[in-house]
């Protein structure tokens, strides 16, 4: 028998496996291979957890890193630090009396109050913490709690510093002062206190001793955003808006994301016409204080210049009432509902306004076109009123007036009103008192003799009730004993001037505008010097006002008025085309003038082109008549222009230039004694700046 051959050994069958040992095997290999996973896992955790534990903050270098940043004055950067530390060990004293410091540095009193009391709950004692929560509650608004936790006759600087400031805050800024000056006493390098001094005499009007205090602490502590914020606002006053630039700067350079610096930045570049850059320092000043109700008041300023004014509404209305009771957010708020014709909303903004300023012209003059707006035209009438019968009143205000007397059927007053608006006076301004009688006033100051501005409205009203000699006693009073506050120095001035005072009156202003360079001193200092014959004083005040506030409207009108009398044809073009652009097309002295600038400079087509324009606008106003008239006679018509001219000088009799375009008009159409004739007329004024050439014209006429 033969056997087939032999299977090869590693080709024979395996014998099945069965089930029960196939689940087995399945159980063990998931049981390794879970094992190995698991094994993985806690591995690659372990290497995490070093990692996050090399990776970690180290709580102490982020407390001395915070404690750099706050003596350095880059409050931001020490709360971030501080927080940084916090969050790896949250109830680390120090680090949280740091973050309150910090907080209370950038004046979030409500965020200092909540970590000042972590730390309480983290062992700190309640006294170490005293003075810092007065400071958090006196930056939430509550002076009187900070007073009562500060009213310790053995508090340290550090409290006696809040008490003062609470004082002042609950309307005692003498007390204050004191407190402040007899701390400084002994601590004479005290930075802190000499800014909190600072900022009390800025409020109280005290603008030279602010400054000094301000110029004390910055040499003191270089590095302190707050003192440096301070001499820039003083800067701003004293000087110019472009002055103060640097020192806002400077804040921000400590801090970049400090909060007060950036408002008082952006609101300046505002001023300055830099939109662009003054949007960028708000939405800055809005990651630093999220929801910034300053930040949004100045973006909605921004949007109302560019005329959106939903967009400005939307905007105002996001700071949910936080600073309503601030001048300019009431004043914008007005304006917004006046120009979406919500006239009822503007009038009740505006009246609250006046309520709280009521000597604010400005103010009076738009609740009144808001009241004739909505109808209330004897609203109206009792509102402009006092502004009205002021011998400087502008054109505005007065045509206003005549027509709401026009509305009410009293024609008789509207003419009167509307005559004077069509020939506005150029008196001097008038003090604008109180409606409170002198004895009253007087008692007032009896009851209160320390307080000037009891004793300013004393002044002003006496001026208007004709007593001079006692007014001006007693601003040479209060000018003595408050040598650095603008405000007597005005009051001053404004003595003198109405006395008759002219050289006095200028020093006077000087005085003041060494403390407070703005719009109304510029314009009494200007006015001043004209009077008083320091003419170039004035022109250098008008230089260097117009450099520091160069979107200014009043410094551009006397620019272009300066560039006007000096014949300077094409710059007196560009200036008064700028404030078109600013303030529009509607003002007939600026369109006129804008006219006779092009006529002179040859441009006859220009020339009748606004002069057009302001004759329609109003053809009862000399300046319009005489514009359109030189415009049509600078064309090549004189005697279409002759009837415009003559119906100006019939206007304005006493207007010697307008006489002496009327000479030049007559002489051309031949009219050779009625132009000898208003020459003569024009050569009586001793200040007639035209009298070379009406001589020469003259005599080329020769005799009849």
């Amino acid at each position: 028998m033969i056997e087939g051959p032999a299977t090869y050994p590693l080709l024979r069958m395996k014998r099945k496996p069965a089930r029960r040992e196939l689940r087995r095997a399945a159980r063990s290999r998931f049981l390794r291979l879970g094992l190995i996973a698991l094994g993985s896992i806690t591995i690659v955790s372990g290497i995490v957890a070093i990692a996050r534990a090399a990776d970690a903050p180290d709580p102490q270098v982020e407390l001395k890193a915070a404690t750099n940043a706050l003596t350095n004055g880059n409050y931001s950067a020490a709360r971030r630090h501080a927080e940084t530390a916090l969050s790896v060990s949250p109830r680390l004293p120090d680090a949280l009396l740091l973050l309150a410091r910090a907080d209370l540095a950038l004046g979030e009193g409500g965020r200092a109050e909540g970590a000042l009391n972590r730390a309480v709950r983290a062992g700190v004692g309640r006294e170490a913490v005293r003075p810092l929560l007065a400071d958090a509650w006196l930056r939430q608004g509550d002076a009187e709690r900070a007073l009562r936790a500060t009213a310790s006759n053995h508090e340290r600087a550090e409290g006696q510093r809040v008490h003062a400031r609470a004082l002042a805050a609950t309307g005692d800024p003498v007390a204050a002062t004191q407190m402040l000056d007899r701390l400084l006493a002994t601590h004479p390098d005290d930075a802190a206190a000499w800014t909190s001094l600072g900022r009390i005499r800025l409020d109280a009007g005290d603008v030279a001793g602010a400054d000094t205090a301000a110029q004390t602490a910055i040499a003191i502590s270089r590095s302190d955003p707050a003192a440096l914020t301070l001499k820039g606002e003083i800067v701003r006053g004293r000087y110019g808006l472009v002055a103060a630039l640097p020192w806002f700067r400077a804040a921000l350079a400590r801090d970049a994301y400090y909060h007060p610096a950036l408002i008082e930045y952006a609101a300046t570049l505002g001023d300055l016409g830099r939109y662009g850059e003054m949007l960028e320092a708000t939405r800055r000043a809005l990651v630093a204080r999220p929801g910034s109700p300053q930040a949004l008041y100045l973006q909605a300023v921004l949007a109302a210049r560019a005329g959106r004014i939903e967009l400005a509404r939307a905007m105002l209305a996001k700071t949910d009432g936080a600073i309503d009771g601030v001048p300019g957010v009431v004043l914008l708020g007005g304006a917004l509902a006046y120009a979406a014709g919500d006239y009822e909303q503007a009038v009740a903004r505006w009246r609250e306004l006046v309520g709280r300023q009521p000597m604010n012209i400005v103010a009076r003059r738009l609740l009144g076109a808001a009241l004739v707006r909505s109808g209330d035209l004897r609203g109206a009438l009792n509102v402009l009123r006092p502004v009205a019968l002021r011998n400087d009143a502008d054109s505005y205000t007065l045509t206003l007036v005549g027509r709401a007397f026009e509305a009410t059927g009293e024609r008789d007053w509207s003419a009167r009103f509307l005559d004077r608006a069509a020939h506005p006076g150029f008196a001097h301004p008038a003090p604008f008192a109180s409606d409170a009688s002198v004895p009253v006033l007087a008692n007032q100051v009896s009851d209160a003799p320390g307080d000037p501005a009891a004793i300013v409205q004393l002044v002003r009203a006496m001026l208007e009730d004709g007593d001079r000699a006692g007014a001006l006693s007693r601003a040479q009073s209060l000018a003595s004993l408050s040598p650095g506050a603008p405000a007597a120095q005005l009051l001053l001035g404004d003595a003198l001037a109405i006395s008759g005072h002219h050289a006095p009156a200028f020093r006077a202003y000087a005085e003041a505008a060494n403390l407070r360079f703005d719009s109304p001193v510029f314009l009494r200092l200007v006015e001043a010097a004209a009077q008083s014959g320091a003419i170039t004083d004035g022109a250098r005040a008008v230089a260097l006002f117009r450099e520091q506030n160069p979107e200014d409207i009043a410094s551009r009108r006397m620019l272009a008025n300066l560039q006007l009398s000096a014949r300077q044809w094409n710059a007196a073009i560009a200036t008064l085309q700028g404030l078109t652009r600013t303030i529009g097309a509607r003002d007939a002295v600026l369109l006129a003038q804008l006219a006779c600038a092009y006529a002179d400079a040859g441009d006859s087509m220009a020339a009748l082109r606004y002069g057009r324009r302001a004759y329609a606008i109003a053809p009862m106003s000399a300046t319009a008549a005489d514009a359109y008239g030189w415009a049509i006679h600078r064309g090549g018509d004189p005697d279409r222009a002759l009837p415009l001219l003559r119906k100006a000088i019939s206007l304005a009799p006493a207007r010697t230039d307008i006489r002496w375009h009327l000479a030049q008009a007559l002489a051309q159409a031949g009219l050779g004694s009625e132009a000898r004739a208003e020459i003569a007329q024009a050569l009586r004024d001793p200040a007639f700046p035209d009298r070379d050439q009406a001589l020469a014209l003259e005599r080329s006429l020769g005799a009849d």
